[in-house]
């Protein structure tokens, strides 16, 4: 009861903290921009994503199904957690909208692309600051088109990494396991 009472006390300034940046945010708005940041906001689409893992996975031969097969198993928790708290909270978006199977907290966008991100980023380790800026400018696109407040894109971020790391440590596990198997 008392770390719910304390969850309780948070909300009320984060709110305004969000309420604040929101405000900021939506100041700075621009016809320069709204091309992009859609095109952003995108890139999060289901449709997208199997592309372009289809893509990781086709012509990246030494590693790429791997590389697929382990974002699969990233966005899958992921998406998991983040359509519970969606249902949990059930948090108005910033630009009104409020669906009970559409709420504004947590962002998925933002989980799926930081997901994405960890298994990209330690897979194409050369690259690795790509998908991280990548993932990072999808979450600012939801903050500037008006349909997430920043605390969602920040926890859906966290989400989103940490179900990376878990499903990479999972997968691992299970390999492992199976070698093992395999030399007896």
């Amino acid at each position: 009861m008392k770390a719910f009472l304390l969850v309780l006390a948070f909300l009320g300034p984060l709110q305004v903290a969000d309420d604040s940046v929101q405000a900021w945010v939506q100041q700075q708005r621009g016809p320069l921009l709204e091309r992009p940041m859609r095109s952003l906001t995108d890139l999060g689409k289901p449709v997208v994503v199997f592309a372009g893992l289809l893509l990781v996975a086709t012509f990246d031969v030494s590693a790429g199904p791997a590389t697929a097969r382990l974002a699969l198993a990233a966005l899958v928790p992921t998406n998991l957690v983040v359509e519970g708290l969606k249902r949990l909270t059930g948090r108005t978006r910033p630009d009104g909208e409020h669906k009970r199977s559409n709420t504004s907290f947590p962002s998925s966008h933002a989980a799926n692309a930081f997901a994405l991100a960890w298994v990209l980023a330690r897979r194409y380790r050369r690259w690795a600051a790509a998908p991280w800026v990548l993932a990072a400018l999808v979450a600012v696109s939801r903050v500037y088109l008006n349909r997430h407040y920043a605390s969602d894109v920040l926890v859906g971020s966290a989400i989103g990494v940490l179900c990376a790391w878990f499903a990479a440590r999972t997968m691992a596990a299970w390999e492992a396991r199976r070698h093992a198997r395999s030399e007896i």
